[in-house]
């Protein structure tokens, strides 16, 4: 059989359908290459860990790649279930290396593998994912085989996880709280029960907590507002004081007020900002180029030093390490911690949600409107058959306008509004932010743009 690594090896993580794009051969090939690759940038503790996530395919997959990475001679740790940021809590506090086995929010037939070095920090196209592609599809071509050396362990982090978790964030003196969860049928239905019903204060009220990567119930992508009505729902029926929503590997957290309405990851964003900056006055807090302005005006009222990124969480892990900043927040509910080895984790940011409305006698909806200045589009996707010219157009009916090409193409008006487009490196599409004072001009700039795209 021919395989074409190129195909699953992109710029974060290694992603494919299952067994035709990836199989045991394919991940026996990437966890040689890993191992290789760590030595050869001197990144070599002699053990990784390894996790997986609720996917049939999981088990498996991990065998062979456990199998790759003991053929060069380094040892496993072997973490069982887990979410990512619990994978990157075990390679954190293990100080090794690590490989998570998921694919997120895609479909069943999907799977994949993040890997990160020691300490959790990033493995990306530009810090050894090429060149893992590159020996992997080497030995691949070659059909070069070893037997396995390396020792292996089982280990289980849940327990860790969850007790470093409630190190970084006191929910001790909160008042009692509703919290509906929908978990997606992802592996928030593992670590939500280890981590949230150990708090006397909360009463959770578990949906699809059952693991099962088919996810009969919806997609565990709550990025898609049609996964999140399920959740809506049993917020306003249950009464509760709020909802979170975990995608598949459990990394990304969503949350939904008391009446039922999502808040904005922007507003999060600055929420959480607010309460680490009162905890370290004057630190870097990063935000990506399509979070509401109102992130960046908010950290500098509190005395912190905003800094702004292009989208995706190689940029930020960079900026993270490069400023030493505290935290960062993605408008797609990825939030980073310096104090979680500069990762993202979608459990802490709930846990600081959590902490900061349980400290708090007002509502969420109230909680959060200081930090919902703007009317903000939400991400609109256009397919279009030649981005970089749709780019220009748009450039060029914006001449006047302040401009920048940073990620994409940036656009900022007087008024304070803008626009942000950028193309899709997967698919042949290109992706519309637009943010204004009021409803009305966020409509006027949208339709602007979209009649140019479109």
């Amino acid at each position: 059989m021919t395989y074409d690594l190129a195909q699953i090896i992109k710029a974060y993580d290694v992603r494919g359908t299952v067994p035709d794009q990836l199989d045991e051969t394919v991940a026996a090939a990437i966890g040689r290459a890993f191992a290789q690759t760590l030595r050869s940038m001197g990144e070599d503790r002699g053990s990784i860990v390894v996790a997986h996530d609720m996917r049939e395919t999981g088990p498996i997959l991990v065998e062979a790649f456990t199998n790759g990475v003991r053929a060069e001679g380094i040892n496993v740790v072997n973490a069982g279930l887990a979410s990512t940021d619990m994978l990157y809590y075990a390679s954190g506090v293990l100080d090794v290396p690590g490989a998570m086995f998921t694919a997120s929010h895609n479909p069943a037939e999907y799977n994949g593998i993040k890997m990160c070095l020691a300490a959790a920090r990033p493995v990306g196209q530009d810090s050894g994912l090429g060149e893992i592609r590159e020996r992997a599809q080497r030995l691949l071509d070659e059909g070069d085989e070893k037997p396995p050396t390396g020792t292996i362990e089982t280990r289980n982090m849940l327990d860790g996880y969850a007790e470093y978790l409630h190190k970084l964030v006191d929910l001790s003196r909160i008042r009692r709280l509703k919290v509906v969860v929908d978990a997606g049928n992802g592996m928030g239905g593992y670590t939500v029960p280890a981590v949230l019903d150990t708090v006397p204060a909360l009463e959770i009220v578990p949906l699809y907590f059952e693991l099962d990567g088919s996810f009969p119930n919806h997609e565990a992508n709550p990025l898609e507002p049609a996964n999140l009505v399920d959740l809506q729902k049993a917020v306003v029926a249950q009464r509760a004081d709020v909802g979170l929503a975990f995608d598949g590997d459990a990394d990304r957290c969503f949350v939904i007020d008391a009446n039922g309405d999502p808040v904005s990851p922007s507003a999060i964003t600055a929420l959480v900002a607010t309460r680490e900056l009162a905890k370290y006055p004057g630190a870097t807090i990063i935000h990506n180029l399509i979070t509401s302005s109102a992130v960046p005006e908010i950290v500098r009222e509190n005395g912190g030093t905003p800094v702004r990124t292009r989208v995706g969480h190689s940029f930020i892990k960079a900026e993270m390490a490069r400023t030493g900043a505290l935290f960062g927040g993605e408008h797609s509910a990825h939030y980073y911690f310096k104090e979680f080895w500069g990762a993202d984790t979608g459990m802490l940011a709930a846990l600081h949600v959590l902490a900061a409305l349980g400290e708090s006698d007002k509502p969420l909806d109230e909680l959060v409107r200081l930090f919902q200045r703007y009317v903000s589009s939400g991400e609109i996707n256009s397919t279009v058959d030649d981005q970089a010219a749709k780019l220009a157009e748009v450039k060029a009916h914006f001449a006047n306008e302040s401009q920048d090409e940073t990620d994409g193409l940036t656009v900022t008006f007087t008024d304070g509004s803008w626009i942000n487009l950028r193309p899709s490196n997967t698919e042949p599409l290109l992706r519309l932010n637009v943010e204004a004072p009021t409803a009305q001009r966020m409509a006027q700039l949208r339709d602007e743009v979209l009649a140019i795209v479109r």
